[in-house]
This record gives structure tokens, C-alpha cells and sequence, in this order.
């Protein structure tokens, strides 16, 4: 299992969805994306500056890969994230966040219990989970807030060589000592990312077919 590569973690679910509510589940899907750019809720998921990325798919039973068509008794949601920090911390934050935009997309699939209480919504979660077989990530020791303040640092620091390359050693020390306290704050620390929670960790040994039973 390799769900973790340094600070950055991946998260997979598959839910089963009745075939007979795929289409409504699909209508969700399509107005979540344009009522978000619209609304508050992508103000409010900007906040969550720990998310690398977080997608929703329909995947249809007929187009199951190994399986010839008819096999498969259900059609399937998709929920693929990035994320730094742990598990726990990911799931409370979605479930704080935007509870009722979860409870839209997610309503439709079998035996949801709905985001609040998150307690239920955590073990749904857990047992419709896939472990990743591979993952890579560009920047292991760093998280997405480190990667941004690196850029952040790398234009001031450019901005401030141009503009003072013909001061004099005085004013030059001056100057790069007024520099560093205005960029203080994106002196990142990168190193190794955080280790899973022990209930989670039992959790992810659980393996078996989607939570339809």
C-alpha cells in the first residue's frame, strides 16, 4: 500500500450507485460544478489549502474493466483526492466545511449515511477505500502551502536583485534585512509528512468488496 509519498496522501472511494439513480447522480455532479463557481462553495474549498486536488466520476458497470458487461451489479462514484496531513484531519475538515454539498453528491449511493455525524460518514468512507498501488509526488517533503511559498519567495527574491543590484554595501544590508522580515513568513520547513493514525491504520487492513451489503 503506498497511500502516502511524503506529505501528500491519496485518497480513492468507490461507492456503488443503483443504475436506475446513476442519471440523477450524473445531474448532481454536472450543477455541483457549475452552482460551485458560482456560490461560496469554492471560496470556502480554496480555504482548505491542504487539498492538492478532489474529483468526482460516474464509472458505469458495462464499462468495467475485466468484467464483460451484466457482470457487475451496480454502477460506481469515484471520488479521487490529494491531500496533505492526515486522514482524519481530511475528512473532518470536508465533512466542516461543506457538509450539504457531500450529502448532494453522495445521497444517491448505497447506504450513505449522510456527512454529519461525521463518526458514520468516516466509516463509509473506510470501507468503500482503495489503496493505491503507485503513487509519485514531484515534491515529497513539501506541502502545497510550501510549494506556493516557494514560488511566492523565488519572484521576491528575483524583484529584490533587480532592484537593488546597485546599492552599496550599506544600504544593500539594510535593504535585504527589511527583505527577509517581509518574506519571513514563507521560509518554509519541508520534511517528512505525518504518519497515519493507529485506527486507520487497522482500518486500511479491512479489505473487501464496497460497503453494499
Amino acid at each position: 500500500m503506498s497511500n502516502l509519498a511524503g506529505k501528500a496522501y491519496a485518497l480513492s472511494v468507490l461507492s456503488p450507485i443503483k443504475p436506475w439513480t446513476t442519471w440523477i447522480n450524473q445531474a448532481v455532479l454536472l450543477y455541483s460544478l457549475i452552482q460551485g463557481r458560482i456560490s461560496k462553495t469554492e471560496s470556502n474549498l480554496k480555504k482548505l489549502t491542504f487539498i492538492h486536488y478532489a474529483r468526482w466520476q460516474v464509472v458505469y458497470r458495462d464499462n468495467w474493466l475485466g468484467e464483460p458487461p451484466g457482470q457487475v451489479k451496480y454502477n460506481y462514484l469515484l471520488f479521487f483526492s490529494n491531500f496533505n496531513g492526515t486522514w482524519d484531519q481530511y475528512i473532518d475538515a470536508f465533512s466542516d466545511v461543506v457538509p450539504d454539498r457531500l450529502n448532494l453528491i453522495w445521497r444517491w449511493s448505497v447506504k450513505f449515511p449522510g456527512s454529519v455525524p461525521v463518526t458514520p460518514f468516516k466509516g463509509y468512507i473506510r470501507l468503500n477505500q482503495y489503496d493505491t498501488d503507485y503513487y509519485y509526488n514531484a515534491y515529497p517533503g513539501a506541502a502545497t502551502t510550501d510549494v506556493k511559498a516557494a514560488i511566492f519567495l523565488k519572484q521576491s527574491l528575483d524583484k529584490f536583485a533587480a532592484t537593488n543590484k546597485d546599492l552599496d554595501p550599506a544600504a544593500f544590508k539594510l535593504a535585504y534585512n527589511k527583505f527577509l522580515i517581509s518574506i519571513q513568513n514563507s521560509l518554509m520547513s519541508t520534511g517528512a509528512g505525518p504518519r497515519f493514525t493507529e485506527r486507520h491504520q487497522a482500518a486500511s487492513e479491512l479489505k473487501g468488496a464496497p460497503y453494499v451489503n
